[in-house]
């Protein structure tokens, strides 16, 4: 489903209204989904978020990355949730920008890769001073090279106060996160409240 709704764009500000796409799926060992995704025709601003078809509390999901055959796990990520490699010491929060994807493990490394790649050669560009950034990416990268070849274990957690999000795998585990856990989360990007009678149109 397809329409656009009476909401000024969040990033330009532009009043032209909003493009709103609803398309539901079922995801396997999920169940049904609902994909959402907004979009400005002024300035490109896109957010898609994935909402299960029955509520959740907020939870944590942990899973052992120790083979290669692991990178195929599926993960199911909304924009509320925080990512965490502890052993590698990366973390990934949700800001304001932050969209949910499904992808797998291999998928979600890359994503890490990315941005520790984008660091590097911002510190390459800085010499001297950028030095000790430039080895500690680089071993990053090598940490996370092994680590798809099954040279490397690590955990791979995901904490999402939304409970949208999940690891698709059954030796996967979940959690339902305490009050005091939420509270230190980001919440991730703050949508646009959408009346109903807006759909209608």
């Amino acid at each position: 489903m397809e329409s656009t709704i009476d909401q000024d764009c969040p990033i330009c500000n532009s009043e032209s209204g909003l493009t709103l796409i609803v398309h539901s799926s079922e995801i396997p060992y999920f169940g049904e989904h609902t994909e959402m995704t907004l979009v400005c025709d002024a300035c490109g601003w896109r957010h898609t978020d994935f909402i299960p078809a029955e509520g959740r509390k907020a939870t944590a999901w942990s899973f052992e990355v120790e083979s290669s055959d692991h990178m195929s796990v599926r993960v199911v990520r909304s924009s509320s949730c925080t990512v965490r490699i502890v052993e590698l010491g990366l973390e990934v929060e949700p800001g304001q920008n932050a969209t949910g994807y499904i992808s797998n493990i291999e998928g979600v490394l890359k994503r890490f890769e990315d941005a520790i790649g984008l660091i590097l050669r911002s510190s390459l560009e800085d010499g001297e001073e950028g030095a000790e950034n430039v080895s500690a990416c680089e071993e990053l990268l090598r940490s996370l090279s092994a680590l798809r070849v099954g040279e490397a274990s690590v955990e791979l957690i995901l904490l999402d106060p939304m409970g949208h999000s999940q690891i698709l795998h059954e030796e996967a585990r979940s959690w339902e996160l305490d009050s005091e856990e939420i509270d230190s989360l980001a919440p991730g990007p703050q949508i646009p409240v959408i009346d109903s009678s807006d759909l209608d149109n």
